[in-house]
């Protein structure tokens, strides 16, 4: 299929093979279960006649598994249509307009609500079986070969006890709390429970409508790699979902997009939702307005003066109107740049509390927050004493005051039994939490002078640029050659983090912090092993610590507009980079600044062209930064991110 101006910044570079709408209820509002997915039978049927006569052609299931299968071309500005819930109006209302058009179409049912006698437990509300199809109805259905029966699970459509404080989260990838037993359920317990509800789910089906189903259909959208692998293994090759983005040639069968059609979508927000995907700028069009914020805050020894604050946070949250966060997950209350302890269970460190996951969830869903991100140290753990990897310490040569040091204790990224801990540790984050990303902290640096451990010194002799630190810098050459290996390994070591990350969560963003001089001095890469061009290639978003106050700038001014100039010199610079700024002077005692500075500095930012921003710290005791002026501050739109023209979006593609 041809492309209309395929992105250029698109990690994903192939053109979208088909679209996917995920429909609910085909009702008038005052109809229906939910209004805010529901559509008029009117509207649909509009709709559906608006993408015939725009030259779209609608696919089956059959259709796309032969083209990934067999190589089986679909037509160009190929659509599937799916129905989730098996509400009674799919038949009553949108079936005979799948008839008229003739629309290939999947219908996704829970089956512990179709065998319901006379009220379905809806998210924990009653609901009369009426208002669900019927097995008269649905074999109905399934005998005009227009539609395809999907599983939506037997029971895991519903919220489950994700924590102890009581938050109800998906059940297909929740680690369920259990409160008799004061503990989480474990591995083996929760892929047992979710084997046992997809399979009664997928003999229920066949029994109940005549076909076992081929497609999963996930509650809410949410799956990890361990639930879809057991999918497979059930005979449910193809999973959809509702992540955001282009169905290519790279996208898995078992991680299908869909646009979730809402109540109140338009036609012209529909199109743009197509062309996005149709072009590769579903990712593109987001603009990154981030609180990033201290759960430190947060914590008291006082649970009930934890709620407080956690409330007077999302009240916080709402009035900036922030649309991502980057939210701590550890706590160095040594303040010596390690973690001693985190704020999620895990095999390796102290939890301070087990409160990582609930600030997330409250934020997910009692705010407009789109993305949350993990924000995480790489290299900088403290562990407990007696841990054996405890001493596989990052070892820097001993240097003059006036020479940069790093000063954070960390793990040596060369030591295997260090990488191992820390993959575990990210493991543990991935499965006790709902995140959309992970931002990994400033510690993923090394100095010139380091690492000069046993451990380093090895990899440096594999590596073949000399026996030790002293040995490399006494050779310009080695040394040059020695900066770019460690930056390269130090990133590569990130991205395996995520790797492990996204067996969780597979549509995982990742973002790292990079220091400002990176971005202003050629000479910054030997500095601290890291690369403005590789952070921006490798990573989703690269948060450039655009913080004056702490670089001692003279010109604040000057120094935001040099970042911006070298930045918009990277392919995809701007697309990818977060200015990251500051909110207080660190240099004097924590100064709060001015109130009016922060806003004028991102109405300058965004006047530039800069795309994503960010703020740190958030102070909710002191209102720092003011939340009204950040209100009014984020409300300024950056530039254009795509040239997005409605007029176009009727061409053939």
């Amino acid at each position: 299929m041809a492309s209309e101006m395929l992105n250029p910044c698109s990690r994903d570079r192939h053109p979208n093979d088909f679209t996917i709408f995920s429909y609910h209820e085909i009702s008038e509002t005052s109809q229906t279960l939910d209004s805010t997915y529901a559509v008029s039978a009117a509207n649909f049927e509009a709709q559906m006649k608006a993408l015939v006569d725009e030259g779209y052609h609608f696919v089956s299931v059959e259709d796309i598994i032969n083209s990934r299968k067999h190589n089986k071309p679909l037509p160009d500005k190929a659509v599937l249509i799916t129905f989730d819930d098996g509400y009674q109006s799919v038949y009553a209302n949108a079936f005979p307009i799948i008839k008229k058009y003739q629309i290939p179409t999947v219908v996704a049912l829970v089956g512990s609500w179709l065998q319901a006698k006379d009220k379905v437990d809806f998210d924990g509300h009653p609901i009369d079986r009426s208002k669900f199809l019927s097995q008269k109805e649905i074999q109905e259905m399934v005998a005009s070969g227009l539609v395809e029966i999907g599983s939506h699970s037997y029971l895991l459509h519903r919220g489950i006890l994700g924590n102890p404080q009581g938050n109800m989260e998906p059940a297909a990838i929740t680690r369920q709390w259990l409160r008799d037993k004061n503990a989480y359920e474990d591995d083996k317990s929760y892929q047992r429970r979710i084997y046992e509800d997809l399979r009664a789910n997928s003999d229920f089906l066949k029994k109940y409508t005549g076909q076992k189903p081929r497609v999963m259909v996930w509650p809410y959208g949410e799956y990890n790699m361990e639930v879809r692998k057991i999918a497979e293994s059930l005979g449910m090759p193809v999973g959809l979902t509702l992540d955001d983005g282009s169905n290519t040639k790279l996208t898995p069968l078992w991680g299908l997009r869909r646009i979730l059609v809402e109540q109140k979508m338009s036609h012209a927000e529909m199109e743009l939702n197509m062309w996005e995907r149709n072009n590769n700028f579903t990712d593109s069009a987001f603009t990154t307005k981030a609180m990033h914020i201290d759960l430190d805050y947060l914590y008291d020894p006082n649970p009930e003066q934890i709620n407080k604050n956690l409330g007077d946070l999302l009240e916080r949250i709402k009035k900036v109107n922030a649309n991502t966060v980057y939210l701590q997950t550890f706590a160095d209350p040594d303040a010596n740049g390690a973690a001693n302890f985190v704020y999620f269970p895990n095999r390796h460190l102290p939890v301070r509390s087990d409160l990582f996951n609930r600030v997330a969830w409250q934020i997910a869903t009692r705010t407009q927050v789109k993305r949350i991100y993990a924000w995480m140290p790489v290299l900088a753990w403290e562990l407990p004493p007696g841990n054996p990897v405890a001493n596989d310490k990052v070892l820097g040569l001993q240097v003059d005051a006036k020479h940069l040091n790093m000063g954070y204790p960390r793990l040596s990224p060369f030591s295997p039994k260090a990488r191992k801990l820390i993959r575990e540790i990210y493991e543990d984050l991935a499965k006790s939490a709902v995140i959309d990303g992970i931002i990994f902290h400033d510690d993923l640096t090394l100095s010139d002078y380091e690492d000069d451990s046993a451990l380093a010194r090895a990899q440096y002799r594999q590596w073949g640029v000399g026996a030790s630190v002293a040995e490399i810098r006494a050779n310009r050459a080695q040394f040059l050659r020695w900066t770019k290996l460690k930056t390269e390994y130090l990133d590569d070591f990130a991205l395996e983090l995520a790797q492990v990350a996204r067996q969780y969560h597979p549509e995982l963003k990742i973002a790292r912090n990079l220091y400002a001089q990176v971005a202003l001095n050629t000479d910054a890469q030997e500095w601290y092993a890291q690369s403005l061009e590789d952070s921006i290639k490798k990573y989703d978003y690269t948060a450039i610590m655009a913080m004056p106050y702490m670089e001692q700038a003279d010109d604040a001014g000057a120094f935001y507009n040099r970042i911006f100039a070298n930045v918009k010199q990277q392919a995809c610079g701007l697309e990818r980079t977060v200015f990251e700024l500051q909110a207080v002077n660190w240099r004097k005692n924590s100064e709060v600044l001015s109130p009016q500075e922060l806003s004028l500095t991102i109405q300058h930012l965004y006047d530039l062209g800069v795309h994503h921003i960010a703020y740190y710290p958030d102070d909710l005791f002191r209102n720092n930064p003011d939340a009204d002026l950040m209100r009014r501050a984020f409300a300024k739109k950056p530039a254009r991110m795509y040239p997005f023209n409605p007029a176009n979006v009727t061409h053939k593609q």
